[in-house]
């Protein structure tokens, strides 16, 4: 048995996620998750709500709530719907949470005392209006680039140009709308991250393994440039974590709170603290997941996340910990995606474009989202959602061939032999055959898992439900059962035991029906297939069985039509 650490980048708290943010991070961590589970490994799957930044105090102003009660209920709001989707998390916890206050000053000191921290004194917006410094976020104006007149301060979101508050022509506060601006001078606290350049850039090349996106926007920050530049970890905001080294406070830093892509990543190793809160647990046992002096030089820690995360968790994070002088555990291995467009446009969370999680499980199962995403996961290249493909893979896919495979093994056999799975009959070759090329198909989609290939796997599950089709339409019981009864019962017998496999196997992808077909088979034998054959011979004759209800519905024309015309425009 291995243990596997597993962290999800964490959604912003400003505001329900679209799907996109779902596959590009917590979606494929919890199919990571549920596979190892599966082959009975130990697993610690944490995520959480990031609930500081400019996002969140411009989320609870626009709500008309104080910020912390805004963040609470949002945080039970996302939980919630990460329930809906089936969300495997050991944690869901929040970044606001005093562990992750304790943690992220406790780095801060030890970055401090090492050297590693700078203070700084830079020039800032700052609105008379409102009486204080506005982050960038805080700043609207008009983007010199593409004319876009909702620019922030940080970036362009029509055009994605990276910017500075300076740049944006006829700038005015996000907060009032106040055009009465002016730059002052304030101090803040930089990670002086091109001091550990060398050592970030020794440690990126020993990950071979790591997928080309991850490396090539690590080695782009790394070298590109000016290469690799120390970041401001401070910000002049109400709301975040006090600025303080450990527990003792930080002259001249009165007021200030560290900056969210500091303190976001440690709630990683805060939310498997609060974990241990949660459940009685002692310090140790969250520590021998992220202390190598504690036993974490035993785990495989992976991390999810979108291509606009890499370079806080290959460069900001390591930094933070490696600066820290102390033995954290450092990642293993980032799996990182694309980007998820909506039919022929972009996803959006400020315009409110594309399919959010809520409005996906009101009109659907969360399995018929689960299997288009990941089946179709963005991890080469950007992909794109459109209703025609996704109508067209869960009714060929989903229903056509495994939901009409359980379908006609479980009522051909109520009706023609009994709820019972048959007695009778031997394997000729081609249950043999199939049973062979079952255990090779079954292995080539363990590789694919252990590599995090998401998609190639979903292929391959894929063709492992279409072999059971093709063979049970090649085997035809029902013809033969009309002259040798028995031998036809031997083949169903065969079919009904692959039904139970493909739930196993299934339910990192789509855990409702694979526990929908668990039931029907009155079997909570969920163990792995190591020994396909011997997989294939748990249901023993006499076991009892029910016929299951549809295990997914096809989508009608209509319906897609009805579903692009109302996702079509903003979210209301």
């Amino acid at each position: 048995m291995s243990r596997v650490l597993i962290t999800s980048a964490i959604p912003y708290i400003n505001g329900i996620k679209h799907l996109g943010n779902l596959v590009g991070s917590q979606l494929p961590a919890d199919l990571y998750a549920r596979y190892n589970r599966a082959r009975g490994n130990e697993v610690m799957f944490i995520c959480a709500t990031d609930e500081h930044g400019t996002p969140a105090e411009l989320a609870a102003k626009k709500a008309g709530k104080p910020v912390a009660e805004y963040c609470a209920e949002m945080h039970a709001v996302q939980a919630e719907i990460a329930k809906g989707f089936r969300l495997s998390f050991d944690h869901f916890g929040r970044s606001s949470s005093q562990r992750n206050h304790r943690l992220t000053q406790h780095f801060a000191g030890k970055l401090a005392d090492n050297g590693f921290i700078e203070e700084v004194s830079e020039k800032q917006v700052y609105s008379n209006a409102d009486g204080r410094f506005l982050p960038d976020r805080y700043i609207e104006g008009t983007c010199p680039n593409c004319g876009y007149d909702k620019a922030r301060g940080d970036q362009c979101e029509n055009c994605t140009k990276q910017l500075d508050p300076t740049d944006l022509i006829d700038p005015r506060s996000a907060i009032s709308g106040s055009t009465d601006l002016e730059v002052r001078e304030t101090k803040h606290l930089y990670l002086k991250q091109s001091a550990m350049k060398d050592q970030l850039d020794a440690w990126i090349g020993t990950k071979a393994d790591w997928p080309v996106l991850t490396t090539s926007i690590a080695k782009k920050w790394l070298h590109d440039g000016d290469g690799l530049q120390d970041r401001g970890i401070t910000r002049d905001l109400d709301w975040g974590i006090p600025v303080k080294k450990g527990d003792q406070d930080w002259p001249g830093m009165e007021g200030k709170v560290f900056y969210v892509w500091f303190d976001a990543p440690i709630e990683y190793i805060a939310g498997t603290a609060e974990w241990a809160d949660a459940n009685g647990k002692s310090d140790s046992d969250w520590e021998r997941w992220w202390r190598t002096d504690k036993g974490a030089d035993d785990v495989r820690y992976v991390q999810f996340m979108g291509k606009d995360n890499v370079p806080f968790h290959t460069l900001g994070f390591p930094a933070t910990i490696m600066g820290s002088g102390e033995p954290w555990k450092l990642v293993d291995y980032i799996k990182s995606f694309n980007y998820l467009n909506y039919d022929g446009g972009q996803f959006s969370t400020s315009q409110g474009r594309g399919v959010f999680m809520d409005q996906a499980l009101s009109i659907l199962p969360a399995d018929y989202w689960r299997w288009w995403l990941l089946s179709h996961a963005p991890e080469n290249s950007d992909a794109e959602f459109t209703w025609e493909n996704f109508q067209a893979s869960v009714n060929t896919d989903l229903a056509n061939v495994l939901g009409n495979f359980v379908s006609r093994v479980t009522k051909f056999c109520a009706s023609k032999i009994g709820p019972e799975v048959p007695t009778g009959g031997d394997y000729g070759d081609a249950e043999k055959a199939l049973i062979a090329d079952l255990a090779k198909r079954i292995r080539s989609y363990e590789a694919q898992m252990d590599a995090m290939e998401v998609r190639k796997a979903a292929t391959e599950l894929r063709a492992i439900w279409a072999v059971g089709n093709e063979y049970l339409q090649a085997a035809a019981p029902w013809s033969v059962f009309k002259t040798d009864p028995v031998q036809a019962g031997a083949i169903i017998r065969l079919m009904l035991n692959l039904i139970r496999v493909y739930a196993v196997i299934s339910a990192p992808f789509i855990p409702d029906a694979a526990a929908a077909m668990l039931a029907a088979l009155k079997t909570e034998d969920d163990s792995w297939p190591d020994d396909v054959e011997g997989a294939l011979d748990v249901l023993k004759p006499g076991h009892g069985f029910d016929v299951p209800d549809v295990l997914f519905a096809k989508i009608s024309d209509e319906e897609r039509e009805d579903w692009q015309k109302k996702f079509a425009g903003a979210r209301t």
